[in-house]
């Protein structure tokens, strides 16, 4: 009898601290998110949340990062004689740099979990970096050779060796820059989901522009 009376008064304590484990685990997480989605701080109960609270958490970052994509359209800028004298190239930039940012999007991801559970740690991150050359070129590669034919339809075989080759080197800077993004953040104190959202595909996206129309302009002789 002494036995189940002490399991009737621990039970309910080991159920409380069980409770409370989750509650702090699922709060942890949802924080996760925000950053991940560049929402400020978190938003609380959201079905309860009002309007302005909602604005007032998104708005900084959604506003700097309109001005972080300028850089986008100053690359496009650059090669507008490029553009003008083939014009097919547009049909590919937005096949092109989204691959990178979604390659990108996929190394943060993976990243800020293994940064967050405590598998990786800053010493690890030169290791990292060569295995995700050699992930980054295979995926690379792969994406390269199934855009390849899509070129040669649209544009013969000069538009077919650039899509390619630019698929190649956005996919490997991009996924190069989604893992190193958490590294960095971590370094200088910032949380590292805040990597695994916009701002990576945002930095990759910039970055495609610049290399797809420089790959094109070399290419073309222009």
């Amino acid at each position: 009898m002494t036995f189940i009376h002490e399991l009737n008064r621990t039970a309910p304590a080991s159920s409380k601290a069980q409770a409370q484990t989750h509650r702090a685990a699922v709060e942890e997480a949802t924080e996760d998110f925000h950053k991940g989605a560049l929402i400020s701080t978190p938003l609380g109960n959201l079905k309860t949340a009002t309007i302005g609270l909602l604005y007032r958490k998104r708005v900084f970052w959604l506003v700097l990062l309109v001005f972080g994509n300028l850089f986008s359209g100053a690359g496009i800028a650059i090669f507008e004689e490029t553009i003008a004298a083939h014009i097919v190239l547009v049909f590919f930039l937005p096949l092109l740099v989204d691959s990178g940012g979604n390659a990108g999007a996929q190394s943060a991801t993976l990243m800020v979990r293994a940064l967050a559970t405590g598998e990786v740690v800053m010493r690890d991150w030169l290791s990292l970096l060569g295995r995700e050359c050699g992930v980054a070129l295979a995926l690379g590669c792969t994406m390269a050779i199934a855009v390849a034919s899509l070129g040669a339809l649209r544009g013969g075989r000069d538009i077919a060796l650039i899509v390619a080759s630019s698929m190649l080197v956005i996919v490997l800077l991009g996924s190069l820059i989604g893992m190193s993004l958490p590294f960095l953040l971590s370094r200088i104190k910032l949380a590292p989901a805040t990597a695994s959202g916009p701002l990576v595909t945002s930095i990759a996206d910039a970055a495609g522009v610049l290399v797809y129309f420089g790959i094109a302009s070399q290419v073309l002789d222009i």
